[in-house]
């Protein structure tokens, strides 16, 4: 299944017969397949989201297979009094846990300075963000380093960039976003909560085209195209803020003296014949800041990923469908700082090196049985330097491997289950566990679905993550006597077309968080201590409802979510009571217990559309200070002794959140040699001054409380030119 204009692959096409309840989807490279369908004629109804619908006559001889080459053609331009359209013909492949985002809406939205990924991932519901200057997933009550973030089947250790601000997957390079916010089937595995998985594009096989965008904060460009018997895309992407830093250097102090970051984005594709295609992607991206901030200090961060990954795509026969992938991943972190003429230097390195196969069988109509294997070397080093001692050194060096198998089975055209079970081994502590995964569907009618998921999860790293700066982020791993975190989570869901054009889904959910380990926060000194004695180990829980109302016809398109949801820790050392017992639980920081987003899409005329977005959430758990002691010591010393003391741990909250952002577009030509786009943007249209967190001056008496405070009313200019 391909875009007609472009040759791309189509995920997640719908193929059905007409008049029947037999159909399909296509999987992650465009494949499909219908099969021990009995002799006759039949209309084969193929379609897409934002693609005109097509249908094909065939007619089957017994014991006749057909192989179809199918192109769709992009939806134009339609006024909503002239759609017409069945009830069922567009409904979407709407799975348990899972959501889908376009492209073309990541670019559309309203986000600060340039399209991001991640931030219109946190418009869904179940989707958190920590600030307006965090692009981090915090998904349905789990931190950042609980989701799997995959790109051509590679993982990705630390998608962002600008301290965490945007994400580092170029919007011009993607061609797909499958995320699983919870209940993810078994093919994958390693994190306790959701997986993302992107895909680039593969490339325009029909004629070479290009794209430019320049914007206020980072400026990017594209080109793809043909050749014999394949394509290829690249995308380039550079923050462009040297200008501005060079003004503000002229008039303000603690500004950077330099700051930059870049990526690049490619791959290639190769078709050896109907039955064999090859491909090769890869992505580079580096942050990189020097930062004096007084007389004698000064900070230097450098970081980045770097991913490669060839895949052979193999049809074995009609039924018998196959992936098999090698990747490559580096993830590097060199911070350093200097105060007073003492240096602190930081070197993290994560090298991931797997080999994956995919097998899909289709022994007929009512079963689509998947299996495959992943093994993958593992490497984490971190090495920290103290006025030029060494004083922590850890190098793990880890063989993963793992297992799955799952057959989606229809049981009848109401009833659809699907079992898989997980092995994963961990050769460091010698780990091995087993991750059962269930999820069934009951359609009782062509407008309702009830689903229901059930899964075991394992996670074998952790990520210790600053809050200010992700380059300081560092990756741990379980060894010998650091087992692995794990997890169980239930989903119940109701799915339902209202009316043709709109959807109402609802889901329910509640997971368990076993044995999180993370670095121990009490430890002052980490320099000779055994591995396993420097982290501390917790449990949690996350439980909550999401509703989404949406409407994606006609020149008014969109949708509202609400999300109710609580997710707790424990951990010891915080919350204890006085005289002993257990500790209480406490929401981490990204706890918002109401959370309501509306995103709109209006096409006023055929130049011209707009968008707004408005979120509200309940505020951010913070620790509250009550107070500080002071202690003299006479007689030898005036110099006091402070200690804070504060209430329980995150049991106050901030106020809460809310924020409207709005965007107008403008489509038209650059002299003839392409189409354009103008976007002009206003960000915090009411300019609500948000609080990030609050400063207490410990040096007044009583201490004064400072609220700084999150962006501002913030204007944004960008333009695309494609050609």
């Amino acid at each position: 299944m391909t875009d007609a204009e472009t040759g791309e692959t189509l995920i997640s096409a719908n193929v059905a017969l007409k008049n029947s309840r037999q159909g399909t989807s296509t999987n992650t490279s465009g494949y499909f397949s219908l099969p021990n369908i009995e002799a006759g004629t039949y209309t084969v109804l193929v379609t897409y989201v934002g693609y005109q619908q097509i249908t094909r006559e065939i007619t089957l001889a017994p014991g006749e297979s057909r192989r179809l080459d199918i192109q769709l053609k992009p939806q134009g331009y339609q006024l909503e009094e002239l759609v017409v359209q069945s009830e069922s013909d567009q409904e979407e492949e709407r799975a348990i846990g899972t959501a889908e985002i376009e492209t073309e809406f990541i670019k559309e939205v309203p986000s600060v300075f340039q399209a991001d990924v991640f931030r219109s991932l946190q418009l869904l519901p179940g989707i958190k963000s920590a600030s307006d200057f965090s692009s981090g997933l915090y998904i349905r009550g789990g931190s950042p380093d609980q989701t799997l973030i995959l790109l051509d089947r590679t993982t990705v250790y630390n998608p962002s960039h600008f301290f965490g601000f945007f994400s580092t997957f170029n919007p011009d390079a993607v061609k797909d976003i499958q995320l699983y916010k919870g209940g993810y089937p078994a093919k994958y595995g390693g994190r306790l909560g959701s997986v993302l998985s992107i895909f680039n594009k593969d490339g325009n096989r029909n004629e070479f085209e290009g794209s430019v965008t320049l914007g206020m904060l980072a400026s990017r460009a594209s080109v793809e195209g043909p050749f014999e018997k394949g394509s290829w895309m690249f995308a380039f992407r550079r923050s462009t803020l040297e200008p501005l830093l060079a003004v503000l250097q002229q008039s303000q102090d603690n500004i950077p003296e330099s700051f930059y970051f870049w990526d690049l984005n490619g791959k290639i594709n190769y078709d050896a014949n109907e039955n064999n295609k090859l491909s090769l992607a890869f992505y580079a991206g580096t942050d990189d800041l020097k930062f004096p901030f007084g007389d004698d200090a000064n900070i230097n961060l450098n970081y980045g990923n770097q991913t490669l990954s060839s895949t052979w795509t193999h049809i074995f026969s009609d039924n018998v469908f196959s992936n098999f992938t090698t990747t490559a991943s580096r993830y590097f972190n060199f911070p350093s700082f200097n105060i007073a003429s003492t240096p602190f230097e930081r070197s993290n390195n994560i090298y991931d090196f797997s080999m994956q196969g995919d097998i899909e069988y289709f022994p007929n109509d009512n079963h689509d049985i998947s299996t495959g294997f992943d093994l993958s070397l593992l490497t984490l080093k971190i090495k920290d330097r103290f006025d030029g001692d060494l004083n922590y050194n850890s190098r793990i060096h880890s063989q993963y491997g793992s297992f799955y198998i799952q057959d989606k089975w229809k049981i009848s055209d109401q009833w659809t289950l699907t079992p898989g079970l997980r092995l994963n081994g961990f050769s460091e502590g010698s780990y091995l566990r087993w991750a059962p995964r269930l999820s069934a569907e009951y359609r009782p009618s062509d407008r309702i679905r009830l689903q229901g998921a059930y899964g075991r999860y394992h996670q074998f790293l952790t990520l210790f993550s600053n809050e200010a700066f992700t380059g300081f982020d560092a990756w741990f791993t379980t060894d010998e006597g650091v087992p692995p975190a794990s997890g169980s989570q239930y989903i119940l869901g109701l799915k339902t077309t209202p009316w043709p054009g709109y959807a109402f889904d609802v889901e329910g959910y509640y997971r368990t968080m076993e044995n999180l380990f993370e670095p121990d926060p009490f430890l002052p000194d980490q320099a000779g201590v055994p591995y396993d004695e420097t982290f501390r180990f917790g449990e949690g829980y996350a439980t909550g409802v999401e509703f989404l109302f949406k409407r994606n016809i006609g020149r008014l398109t969109g949708f509202a979510g609400y999300t109710f949801g609580v997710t707790r820790r424990n951990f010891p050392g915080f919350n204890e009571p006085i005289q002993g017992g257990q500790a209480r639980t406490y929401p981490p920081k990204y706890d918002r217990i109401h959370d309501i987003k509306v995103v709109l899409n209006y096409d006023l005329n055929s130049r011209w559309s707009a968008s707004t977005v408005f979120n509200y959430a309940t505020g951010q758990a913070y620790t509250k200070p009550l107070g500080q002691t002071a202690a003299f010591n006479f007689p030898t010393s005036s110099l006091d002794k402070q200690q804070l003391i504060v209430g329980k741990v995150n049991a106050s909250r901030l106020p809460a959140y809310h924020r409207m952002d709005l965007s107008f577009s403008r489509d038209g030509t650059f002299f003839g040699l392409g189409e354009a786009q103008w976007q002009f943007q206003l960000v915090n249209v009411y300019s609500r001054r948000n609080i990030w967190f609050y400063n207490y001056d410990l040096d007044e008496n009583p201490a004064e409380r400072q609220a700084v405070k999150l962006l501002p009313i913030l204007p944004t200019i960008s333009y695309t030119l494609n050609f």
